[in-house]
């Protein structure tokens, strides 16, 4: 069960109407690395999972993940303004002011509309939470690229924020794959010699080596 907590998990707020940053921020909105593909992700992700404690972990960051997408939407619409005015969007989508009445809607920076394509499940837990690794990592990055491109004290709090929970979501999904590590497609389908292997398929060269002797760059 999900309950409307009126109150924001942080205050939403801007120093100036800009629509064309509210254009820029509908990819965190509709976007295949915002805030709705992570609710639904991880919401969908859950209905197999028999660790209680993981499951309750993904409805719990779903539940927070469909809060970041009510502050997301607030920022936009506040940066839209009252008033239509596509004039002054001059880049990315312009459907907030052709379509909606300035009502944010569920696409990204471009105007394309979000697709459950954007969300991963497999019902394989190792492979979902290495999913949600990425997905809080690439929203994390979005989040980095919003930032830089804007001067308001106001959304680059909020930003933070947000940027900020992306970052502990990351570790709660860290935390649970760690529990999990030699599960699932971990284990499954034998291992063979194959899967020690390194083809270096660089040339000259072309050689295999066995992963154990491989050590990444310091």
């Amino acid at each position: 069960m999900f309950q409307h907590d009126k109150k924001p998990l942080h205050e939403v707020k801007v120093d100036r109407p800009n629509p064309n940053y509210a254009a820029m921020l509908q990819e965190q909105l509709g976007g295949a690395n915002g805030e709705l593909k992570a609710a639904m992700q991880y919401i969908s992700q859950s209905f197999r999972v028999v660790d209680p404690e993981i499951r309750d972990m993904m409805l719990d960051i779903g539940a927070e993940e469909l809060s970041h997408m009510e502050m997301v939407s607030m920022l936009i619409t506040q940066l839209n303004g009252s008033n239509l005015q596509a004039n002054n969007a001059t880049i990315g989508e312009v459907e907030t002011h052709v379509l909606t009445g300035l009502a944010p809607g569920l696409v990204n920076a471009s105007g394309h509309p979000w697709t459950a394509d954007y969300v991963n499940v497999t019902g394989d837990l190792v492979a979902d939470l290495l999913s949600d690794i990425a997905a809080e990592m690439r929203a994390k990055v979005v989040y980095e690229y919003l930032h830089r491109q804007i001067n308001d004290n106001g959304v680059r709090q909020t930003i933070d924020f947000l940027l900020n929970r992306e970052e502990a979501h990351n570790q709660l999904f860290r935390k649970a794959l760690g529990k999990v590590a030699q599960t699932g497609s971990n284990r499954d389908f034998g291992v063979t010699g194959d899967s020690k292997l390194y083809f270096n398929l660089s040339t000259p060269g072309g050689q295999a080596f066995d992963l154990s002797n491989i050590h990444p760059p310091h």
